[in-house]
């Protein structure tokens, strides 16, 4: 992918497009069969594959155009979240003609006050985590190497990380906290294999993401991204 701005929008339409969608298919949980702990069955949320390309974005932006550039999509994507967050409420009150599709409309979209805020104190919490260890161990490596080879190290190292902090904080804020689960000593293994077992399956989305990181950073090697600036 060259470095110019063409590209750099399309990254953050990406970004935006996945990280908006994942909110509206996320109350769709597959069911995958997996037990853990005392036969709790694993459920995953309809958003995973979609929640996973956000963090390709930002390391590919982070990658070509610097950690200024990914920060801000970063940003980018917050804002879009909001706004598309205050167009469903908006349309949500508006006269229904049907009231059958109304209550379609609230059963999918209709919003959850408090998964909203544990979705955004995650979503700020792992991007941010993410776009800094990403440059972390980036330098650090290319200061040593001097090459961007082994970039597969920085991109499955930060999102790996960065996943463990968006589900322990998105599941301990709706489950944990607002469903009490916390408190109730019955339900704390439950919590704990929903924890578990969405991020096993982010561990393995985020391995198969690498292959897409190399074929998009290609050409881009020597340093390109380290300076942080833009083509504009």
């Amino acid at each position: 992918m060259k470095k110019n701005e063409s590209n750099l929008t399309l990254c953050n339409i990406l970004f935006v497009v996945s990280l908006v969608i994942s909110n509206v298919v996320t109350g769709k949980l597959i069911y995958t069969g997996v037990s853990v702990f005392d036969g709790c069955v694993v459920t995953l949320p309809g958003a995973g594959v979609c929640y996973a390309i956000t963090f390709l974005m930002t390391d590919v932006i982070g990658e070509i155009w610097g950690k200024k550039e990914a920060n801000r999509t970063v940003l980018f994507g917050l804002a879009g979240q909001v706004f598309a967050t205050l167009l469903i409420v908006l349309t949500q009150n508006l006269p229904a003609a049907n009231a059958e599709m109304q209550s379609a409309y609230d059963m999918l979209l209709g919003q959850n006050w408090l998964f909203v805020m544990a979705s955004l104190v995650g979503y700020v919490s792992a991007q941010l985590w993410d776009v800094w260890i990403f440059h972390r161990i980036r330098d650090r490596i290319i200061a040593k190497s001097g090459s961007t080879k082994n970039r597969w190290i920085w991109n499955n190292a930060s999102t790996m990380t960065s996943q463990v902090i968006d589900t322990v904080v998105f599941i301990g804020i709706a489950f944990g906290l607002g469903f009490g689960w916390f408190f109730d000593e019955n339900m704390r293994i439950p919590l704990l294999s929903m924890m578990i077992g969405q991020y096993v399956f982010k561990f393995l989305l985020a391995t198969v993401d690498t292959p897409f990181f190399y074929l998009l950073t290609r050409g881009n090697g020597g340093g390109e991204g380290d300076k942080g600036t833009s083509s504009r």
